[in-house]
């Protein structure tokens, strides 16, 4: 879009407030804009607050969401572990001192020094800035497979995870009460593909779940329940060593969970599964957890990308083009960021929470610097090791590289670990909360899946209802003297309902 159809947002008043100003007027107070609100984009901004007050840095933060994720905590979220509403930290809470817009990033021109922003309502707008902080993080690596944009479930933000909730929960319920055993087979089939930690965690917590709210159906057997796993490499859990990932290959084919290594999704049309080694079956839930790739918004950019689409930047974080020169007033860190790692030569960091909240601290601090005329100070960070839930009480955990954890410690760790590391003392608490709730009382198995299209029912009880069918007088006449009886339109049962498997079970009968 042009520049003259769309505004321009200008100079920040004293209280750090966005104020319009003319075109080319100069700031008094340097703007800093953080593209995303994510990990980096929380940190990083609150890090500089804390070292720049109001008068020295105006601070910007543009997201479509109004709230950042804690993604470590979207399958004990989906399981019923953490109530959802607490693995997010709300910007307007987290962010204070801080402006936040929301909206998507749509076009980047750092030459010019301006981001393009489009809201969820109303025409898109510019915002200018003296510094930019990319952490735009990552989407879903998807693929072209037949039928996985119609049947696939992502599981990237908080929404899918209690859309997942939702729908495990959901066919539970509907299959309790349906008499066709290949449909209640196909309800009750659920497919995971990628082995990496959000699949193992996602299919873990989701499994352990379902078992335990099938305890309190008495039209299902444990049995009916089917969990598999797709993963095209020879081994799950790529992240920890080879033995611990062999433990967590034999603990959930302990579980009857059926596990297919070197092995890809080839199609799921209609919930028929065709896998690359010739198996099929059907199923109604397929998760999709196979990678992540870096905000394709970067490609509508001017900043330099390396050949994964990631913005290149250097061991200060700053943006760098293909040559090692930095390009002015840029940093970036996170998912979307090829960012040099110090203790393994040649390689990046990889794309995970541990790092991506160091780097946006760091950030905050070298950006701190160097609006002081400072020199700016290289990120350097050794694993700490990785931790992963396989379900309540379950657990793998691989700490500083050599120390390996398995089973109930394993499972503290990750919890302990991962609670100091959620933003705000608030989530802190409600996390923490809710765990000692689940200990004392039952977990809850609740589907609400109305919650998806809350407005369903209503529609269907405001729509009129249908004119009566007429009938020719050759239909209508008796054929025994009787008085001819108006005729109403044969009833149909809503397709998919229980009404309506009934009715093919009678008619098969």
């Amino acid at each position: 879009m042009a520049q003259t159809s769309t505004p321009a947002v200008g100079a920040a008043s004293a209280s750090g407030k966005l104020m319009p100003a003319p075109e080319g007027k100069p700031r008094k107070v340097p703007r800093v804009v953080v593209l995303g609100g994510g990990t980096v984009g929380l940190y990083s901004a609150r890090r500089l607050r804390k070292r720049l007050g109001k008068r020295d840095a105006a601070i910007v933060v543009v997201d479509p969401r109004p709230y950042m994720t804690y993604a470590p905590f979207l399958p004990e979220a989906a399981a019923g572990s953490i109530d959802p509403r607490n693995v997010v930290a709300p910007h307007r809470r987290a962010l204070k001192g801080i402006d936040v817009l929301q909206g998507h990033v749509t076009q980047i021109e750092h030459a010019n020094r301006r981001v393009q922003i489009t809201p969820v309502e109303g025409e898109p707008y510019w915002v200018t800035y003296d510094h930019l902080v990319v952490g735009l993080g990552s989407v879903a690596r998807t693929l072209p497979i037949p039928g996985l944009a119609e049947q696939g479930i992502g599981f990237k933000n908080v929404e899918e995870a209690i859309a997942l909730r939702n729908h495990v929960l959901g066919r539970i319920d509907v299959a309790s009460s349906t008499w066709d055993p290949e449909l209640r087979k196909k309800m009750l089939t659920f497919v995971f593909v990628g082995g990496g930690f959000a699949g193992i965690e996602a299919l873990a917590e989701i499994e352990d779940m379902a078992r335990y709210a099938v305890q309190h159906y008495r039209q299902i057997e444990q049995e009916e329940l089917r969990f598999v796993l797709v993963e095209g490499s020879p081994r799950i859990l790529p992240e920890v060593s080879e033995e611990l990932g062999g433990y967590t290959l034999e603990q959930l084919r302990k579980r009857n969970i059926e596990i297919f290594l070197s092995t890809f999704l080839n199609s799921c049309v209609d919930g028929h599964i065709v896998l690359s080694n010739g198996t099929e079956f059907d199923a109604e839930t397929v998760v999709w957890t196979a990678g992540v790739k870096a905000n394709p918004v970067l490609k509508d950019s001017d900043l330099p990308l390396d050949r994964m689409g990631r913005v290149i930047a250097n061991e200060y974080l700053q943006v760098t083009d293909e040559n090692g020169t930095v390009v002015a007033d840029a940093y970036a860190a996170g998912d979307c960021a090829a960012v040099p790692d110090l203790f393994n030569p040649g390689k990046t960091c990889p794309p995970n929470a541990q790092h991506a909240l160091r780097q946006g601290n760091h950030i905050g601090d070298n950006l701190a610097v160097v609006l002081r005329s400072g020199q700016p100070t290289p990120y350097k960070h050794k694993n700490v090791g990785a931790v992963a839930s396989l379900g309540m009480y379950k657990g793998v955990a691989q700490m500083f590289g050599r120390i390996k954890v398995r089973g109930f410690l394993a499972w503290v760790l990750h919890r302990t670990y991962h609670v100091f590391a959620m933003p705000t003392v608030n989530r802190k608490i409600r996390i923490m909360a809710g765990w000692t709730g689940a200990l004392l009382l039952r977990r809850e198995v609740v589907a609400l899946g109305s919650l998806h299209d809350p407005r369903a029912e209503f529609r269907a009880a405001a729509v009129p209802p249908k004119p009566k069918v007429e009938q020719t007088s050759q239909e209508t006449a008796p054929t025994d003297g009787a008085k001819p009886t108006e005729s109403l339109p044969p009833y149909k049962a809503e397709e998919g309902s229980p009404a309506a498997k009934a009715d093919a079970h009678a008619e098969k009968k």
